[in-house]
């Protein structure tokens, strides 16, 4: 089963890759059409008709465990940081311009910094592992690597010490 703080981040990757693919959207407006739309209170997701289904992602005991303060804090963490976290993101990828990079690598990479830089309780290497599960699960083939790689980079180029 997964933890609420591994959900917490697959469901703010989901809202930053809205976000990154609906530039008009704030954090606010993401994070309101989340927690009324898709997640409910008794883990259902909503139907255009008004009808209900189980949300597949969410066991029955998981549903409680999602924990919208770390959801919120991640993606208005990202959002409020991103242009900081871009021109870092484009002195690491040397090779890259981030505008070219796959918009999920792009987006877990982004929510990792921010937590590398401005999350001092979350271990560096737990950031990095959980950046590298998001990119197994949701990235490209080679997503984890380059994810892994550029995140590698990033904790010794910015001198990140925990």
């Amino acid at each position: 089963m997964m933890g609420p703080r591994r959900r917490a981040r697959e469901i703010a990757l989901q809202v930053l890759h809205v976000m990154d693919v609906s530039p008009e959207l704030d954090a606010d407006a993401a994070l309101a059409g989340v927690f009324e739309h898709l997640v409910t209170p008794r883990g259902l997701v909503e139907e255009e008709d008004g009808g209900e289904v189980a949300d597949e992602t969410l066991g029955p005991d998981e549903v409680a465990r999602v924990d919208r303060a770390l959801i919120e804090e991640l993606v208005r963490g990202v959002f409020a940081r991103r242009t900081e976290l871009d021109e870092a993101l484009t002195r690491l990828s040397r090779n890259w311009r981030v505008e070219r990079m796959a918009v999920v690598e792009r987006n877990i990479i982004r929510l990792a910094l921010w937590e590398l830089l401005h999350a001092p309780a979350v271990p560096v290497n737990v950031a990095i592992n959980e950046a590298i599960e998001l990119a197994k699960r949701y990235g490209t083939a080679e997503g984890a690597a380059f994810v892994n790689g550029l995140l590698d980079r990033a904790v010794t180029e910015l001198e990140i010490r925990r």
